[in-house]
């Protein structure tokens, strides 16, 4: 087992987070079978029903990749196009390389092949240094998130989450009957006293107290918001009193930027401090991925978790999606530990420049909302610290058709004050009639439950927020600027369906 430090704390016993299910989960014997190859050297197998490799209709992987030697790869990389500086590695069944083929090809088991694990271990570590965890390769930031719902929830739980989150991530538990609750945010996320008060006030009733905690700590989906460090500290010490489990997916760690006054990102600005590397409990299940910073497509990332987590990750993944495949697995090998690959000091040049790209386009899309969609006094931006998107807040209270007056006339001490839902889905609409599309906050926002949620505030009178991304191409933010804009001023100048 490949640990991220030789550091090992005194450790919590947290077993009794684990689901019945993940419980009752045996070890696949077969694949305790193939750990036990690695006893001694040049064992000879009549175990395995392993195709040969010399049958493997395949000998060479080359891969071409940007060339790191530059002091910004990114925008060589950008700017030259075909023409840009690269570097090749290969992964061969015949040649001296980090992973050979005949290797990365075979079957292997849930935690991913040795020399891959070691890989984005070390990665890990260089990052976030933990003083006792352990890498185990997933099929990207998707299959690890819902590995980790699998292994702690239960029927009839309540998992704890920001009150805006992805939806294609809240959606997961659902069929294992697990629910949400929301807790409050601002512009800096998730607000830590609104989480020891919900822990602190939680009615059994309700059934038992919330025990994890998912959060997107840097470049928040949806709202763009990142944690300072002393509110990651503030929540980790309420995880630690409260006995809470930390899922923390952060697929845009590297993705931090500075001020948007800032000509750019510096190389050396520090990157804030993870959830994980202030765990010494082993509560923390940390979600990394290659997606944001290499390409999407690749569907390959890992958790990094205490020993306990980590035996009982792997013993999931070997009966059900098995090891990550091998191409993906070879191309990090080599990129990382290849004797021509980038290895962690070029891996970090690469994401240092990467940063520098998306804080030019953050730029450029808060310079053309200055333009477009700031004049109309219709909506405001909330310029993002990490991240590909930005938190639009509309104006709704100037639309001549709000209402803040609904919860009185209903005579429902639980009903929404304002009819915010109804006018935001009519915009989205006009913005779709309008040939744009953009994310309207209601598909993010969790529901609260009337029965036991604060709504003094609820949820549902404040989704006057859309989600916009700078991830595209400057064209694209411009043409879809506009027509916000054009979307705006047409809407909010619309009396023909004013309530009397």
């Amino acid at each position: 087992m490949l640990s991220t430090s030789s550091f090992a704390p005194p450790q919590v016993d947290l077993s009794h987070h684990l689901s019945s299910e993940a419980r009752l989960r045996k070890p696949n014997p077969m694949k305790a079978i193939w750990k036990l190859t690695r006893r001694r050297p040049n064992m000879v197998s009549l175990a395995n029903g392993d195709p040969h490799f010399s049958l493997y209709p395949i000998r060479r992987v080359e891969f071409e990749m940007a060339s790191v030697d530059d002091v910004d790869p990114v925008a060589s990389w950008r700017k030259a196009g075909p023409s840009a500086p690269s570097t090749k590695f290969v992964s061969s069944s015949y040649e001296p390389c980090a992973l050979p083929l005949q290797t990365a090809l075979q079957y292997s088991h849930g935690a991913g092949l040795p020399d891959a694990q070691r890989a984005v271990t070390e990665l890990t570590n260089f990052y976030h240094s933990p003083p006792d965890h352990v890498c185990t390769l997933t099929l990207g930031n998707s299959d690890g998130i819902t590995k980790c719902f699998r292994l702690l929830g239960e029927p009839g739980d309540h998992f704890l989450a920001d009150e805006f989150a992805f939806s294609s991530v809240t959606n997961v538990p659902f069929a294992q009957g697990i629910k949400w609750v929301g807790i409050k945010m601002d512009a800096g996320g998730m607000i830590p006293a609104e989480l020891e008060k919900t822990l602190e006030n939680w009615d059994p009733a309700r059934g038992r107290r919330p025990h994890v905690l998912y959060i997107v700590p840097c470049g928040q989906n949806p709202t763009g918001s990142t944690l300072s460090l002393e509110r990651r500290k503030q929540i980790y010490e309420i995880a630690q009193r409260f006995d809470v489990i930390i899922i923390e997916d952060d697929p845009y760690y590297y993705l931090q930027y500075d001020s948007p006054s800032a000509a750019t990102t510096s190389p050396d600005t520090p990157f804030v401090p993870s959830l994980l590397s202030l765990d010494v409990d082993g509560r923390v299940l940390r979600i990394d991925s290659f997606s944001k910073i290499m390409a999407p497509g690749m569907r390959l990332g890992w958790i990094t978790s205490s020993a306990f987590f980590h035996e009982h990750l792997v013993s999931y993944t070997d009966s059900s999606t098995m090891h990550p495949h091998g191409f993906g697995q070879m191309l990090i090998t080599e990129m990382l530990h290849g004797p021509h690959g980038w290895r962690i000091d070029g891996f970090d040049r690469w994401v240092r420049s990467l940063r520098a790209e998306y804080h030019r386009r953050r730029a450029f899309f808060l310079d053309a909302f200055a333009k477009t969609v700031a004049p109309t006094g219709l909506a405001r931006a909330n310029p993002p610290e990490a991240g590909m998107f930005v938190w639009i807040r509309v104006e709704i209270e100037k639309h001549p058709r709000f209402r803040a007056d609904l919860r009185r006339i209903s005579g429902n001490p639980t009903a929404p004050r304002t009819n915010v839902k109804e006018l935001m889905e009519e915009l989205f609409e006009r913005c779709l009639d309008s040939g744009l599309v953009i994310m309207p906050a209601s598909i993010f926002a969790l529901s609260a439950d009337p029965k036991h949620d604060d709504m003094e505030d609820p949820i549902e009178d404040r989704l006057n927020y859309l989600r916009a991304t700078f991830a595209g191409t400057e064209e694209a933010m411009e043409q879809g600027l506009s027509i916000l804009a054009q979307t705006l001023r047409e809407f909010f100048a619309d009396e023909i369906r004013a309530i009397a």
